[in-house]
């Protein structure tokens, strides 16, 4: 009696180990992990960062709950992009994000298995990271912020019709800059405009590059260049005390000093991008996932910044804008 007692005690502990286990694994399953890297912090990419948790989060993904959330920034050193892929890549989560091109390269360069999902990523055929626009096959998508060059140079000619030379710093080091400057050379000559190059390979020689332009140039474009963007300031006061006409690809930079900016909301295309997160959360493939670009392109303008680079603006240039920054 005391031996079938104890063998009944014994099936039923079993069985209650059992489903505990079975419990505790299926609360493990449901716990998502994203982690996210950038290659520098800047208004645009940490908008980026924020709408991937937006659309996280309104896919019921919530931190503390059923979501597992990182983030580190590169501080704008490639060799720390590398080594926060590693990093990431041996903590194996569902999903790595990887905000502009050196830290998606990095990303895609360490691992061939776990999902990587770029994004404010001018070109990713040119920084190799997908063969082409179509659905890549890979463990690899994302969301570029590629603009047409077109109608940022009409946006020039608008605010500077003059304008015969335009001055731009950018990295060479990074691969959607050189891509832009390639393309540039080749449509300009169509907007009676030549190139004057200014190379930053460092933030800090943002302030340096753009002082050799002065006396060269009549207007300064600047594209999503990370370096760049980063020590815009330094562009800023170059532009201010020298009469210099800045215009900028991304529109955080219009509220930090440039004079106008057609861009795409960073905010919307990080929450473009985290819902991609959430299809792969999900079970789709990234590998059936076509790269996907930003339909939402917005003019940003800053009547001060305009007034202190010696510069008008049309009453149907300001009507046209998304906002005006006075």
């Amino acid at each position: 009696m005391t031996t079938l007692l104890s063998k009944k005690a014994l099936l039923t502990l079993s069985a209650l180990t059992l489903a505990m286990s079975a419990s505790f694994g299926a609360l493990a399953e449901s716990v998502k992990s994203v982690a996210v890297t950038a290659i520098v912090e800047h208004p645009a990419l940490d908008s980026v960062r924020d709408g991937v948790l937006t659309a996280l989060n309104e896919a019921g993904y919530k931190e503390g709950k059923n979501l597992k959330w990182q983030y580190q920034s590169a501080q704008g050193n490639t060799g720390t992009a590398a080594q926060i892929a590693r990093k990431f890549i041996g903590d194996k989560p569902d999903a790595i994000v990887a905000i502009a091109t050196p830290s998606a390269q990095a990303a895609v360069a360490g691992t061939k298995t776990i999902p990587v999902v770029f994004s404010a990523v001018t070109d990713p055929v040119q920084g190799q990271l997908t063969p082409s626009w179509e659905a890549s096959g890979t463990n690899v998508t994302g969301v570029s912020d590629v603009l047409e060059l077109g109608k940022q140079m009409e946006l020039v000619k608008q605010i500077v019709p003059n304008a015969t030379r335009i001055g731009m710093v950018f990295n060479p080091g990074e691969a959607n800059s050189v891509a832009v400057v390639t393309a540039l050379k080749d449509i300009l000559p169509q907007y009676g405009l030549t190139l004057v190059e200014a190379a930053a390979p460092r933030s800090v020689d943002v302030g340096t590059a753009a002082r050799s332009l002065v006396g060269k140039v009549d207007v300064i474009y600047t594209n999503t260049d990370n370096n760049v963007v980063s020590a815009y300031e330094a562009l800023v006061k170059v532009g201010n005390d020298m009469k210099i006409p800045l215009i900028a690809s991304d529109t955080d930079s219009v509220k930090r000093g440039a004079i106008a900016a057609l861009g795409v909301n960073y905010h919307e295309l990080g929450q473009q991008t985290g819902r991609i997160v959430v299809r792969i959360l999900k079970g789709e493939k990234p590998g059936d996932i076509k790269p996907e670009t930003s339909e939402n392109i917005q003019l940003f303008v800053n009547l001060a910044a305009a007034e202190k680079q010696g510069v008008t603006l049309s009453p149907e240039l300001l009507d046209s804008a998304a906002e005006v920054i006075r």
